[in-house]
């Protein structure tokens, strides 16, 4: 397919990937920032890149393989505690839209740091994906970042936003966590974001 027709070089992808690559580099220079400064930046960076994910044109992939993944364990923790740190406070919320929730006879515990990174992670995988400049890998990125907008990361997204506004509103500031929520808990990572995704897709289960 001519390069000036195929989708993954249409007005919507390119705009996307620029919202994309706006999100991660905010997401890898949070350190740089304050914690309400951040917040703020959060609140208009976010449903902008859920309405460019909305506007994702739907492709069929090339490969049965799945796509290459970039971001590591360690990567998603360096982005998961960097944004923790800022947060602080702000960091834990009730959510009642999570697959938790199910489960439990109320509202569920959720975190801002660690649903941004589950965003970032696919973000990221997305973006290295699309800049190797072969069409077929940039499609089937494409297409994988629709799929997983759609099932897995825009909730993420509007979930995040929602206790964003909440807290910017409220006239809250900002404090500090204790000394056990800075060291973090140990994570059960067989539900990390990329585990259950990579299930889903494969359709194994396993």
């Amino acid at each position: 397919m001519d390069s000036k027709t195929d989708p993954v070089y249409s007005r919507s992808v390119v705009e996307f990937t620029a919202a994309a690559n706006e999100f991660c580099k905010y997401a890898e220079h949070a350190g740089e920032l304050k914690g309400d400064e951040l917040l703020k930046i959060l609140q208009r960076l976010l449903p902008y890149l859920y309405l460019k994910a909305s506007l994702l044109p739907s492709l069929e992939p090339y490969f049965e393989d799945g796509n290459e993944k970039f971001v590591t364990e360690a990567d998603w923790f360096r982005i998961h505690d960097s944004l923790r740190e800022k947060f602080g406070t702000a960091d834990d919320y009730a959510e009642v839209f999570d697959d938790k929730f199910n489960y439990s006879e109320g509202p569920v515990a959720s975190s801002l740091s660690e649903n941004l990174a589950d965003i970032y992670q696919d973000l990221k995988d997305f973006l290295l994906l699309y800049q190797t400049g072969t069409q077929e890998v940039m499609n089937d990125a494409v297409w994988e970042c629709r799929q997983n907008f759609e099932n897995f990361w825009g909730q993420k997204l509007t979930n995040a936003l929602r206790a964003i506004h909440k807290f910017i509103y409220s006239g809250e500031v900002i404090g500090e966590l204790d000394e056990d929520d800075q060291a973090g808990k140990e994570r059960d990572t067989s539900d990390w974001f990329v585990t259950r995704r990579q299930k889903d897709l494969r359709g194994d289960g396993k």
